[in-house]
C-alpha cells in the first residue's frame, strides 16, 4: 500500500482543466531503534549510576557506576567507562572498565578495551593494543576449578596420580 501526498499548486487550483496536480510519494520515517529489538543502548551522552538486571543484551556507549547482572551479552563501546562489577554470557571491552568481569562464554578484549579488574571466562580474546590489570582465569570448566585450591592441585589428587 502506498501513501500518496498531494501538493496542489497555485496554478492548479484557478484552472480547472488543467492537467492534474502532481503527487509526491510520502515515506514513512526510518525506525531508531536497533536491529536486535532485544538490545538496550544507552548512548555517548548518558551517565547512569545504579544496578542492570535482565535478559537481554546490553550496549554502553557513555558511562555507568554500580553493578551489571544480565543474562545476555554486554558491549561496552570505544569511549565508554564503566566502574561496575560485571557478570553477563559475552563481554566485548573496547572502552574502559574498572571492575571484575564474570562471563558465562567469552571475554573480548579490543584494541582500544582497558580493564582494569579480575576476569574470568569461558574464553578470552585479546587483541593487539588492548591493557589490562588484574587476575585472569579463562577455559576452566566447573570440575576443573574444584581440583585446584588458590593456583595449587590439592595433594589428595597429586598422590593419587603419582604426582
Amino acid at each position: 500500500m502506498a501513501v500518496w501526498n498531494q501538493t496542489p499548486t497555485d496554478e492548479n487550483k484557478d484552472k480547472s482543466s488543467a492537467a492534474p496536480p502532481q503527487t509526491t510519494p510520502v515515506v514513512p520515517p526510518k525506525e531508531s531503534v536497533s536491529v536486535n529489538r532485544g538490545e538496550s543502548i544507552f548512548g555517548a551522552g548518558v551517565t547512569i549510576e545504579g544496578k542492570i538486571e535482565g535478559d537481554a543484551n546490553v550496549r554502553i556507549g557513555g558511562k555507568f557506576k554500580g553493578e551489571i547482572q544480565i543474562k545476555g551479552d554486554l558491549n561496552v563501546e570505544k569511549g565508554a567507562h564503566l566502574a561496575a562489577k560485571i557478570s553477563a554470557e559475552s563481554v566485548t571491552i573496547g572502552g574502559e572498565v574498572e571492575g571484575n568481569v564474570a562471563a558465562n562464554a567469552q571475554v573480548k578484549l579490543l584494541e582500544t578495551g582497558q580493564l582494569v579488574g579480575d576476569l574470568k571466562a569461558k574464553t578470552l580474546t585479546v587483541a593487539a593494543g588492548s591493557r589490562m590489570r588484574g587476575h585472569v582465569e579463562f577455559g576452566w570448566s566447573g570440575s576443573d576449578l574444584a581440583k585446584f585450591v588458590n593456583g595449587r592441585a590439592h595433594e589428595a589428587d597429586m598422590t593419587k596420580t603419582g604426582g
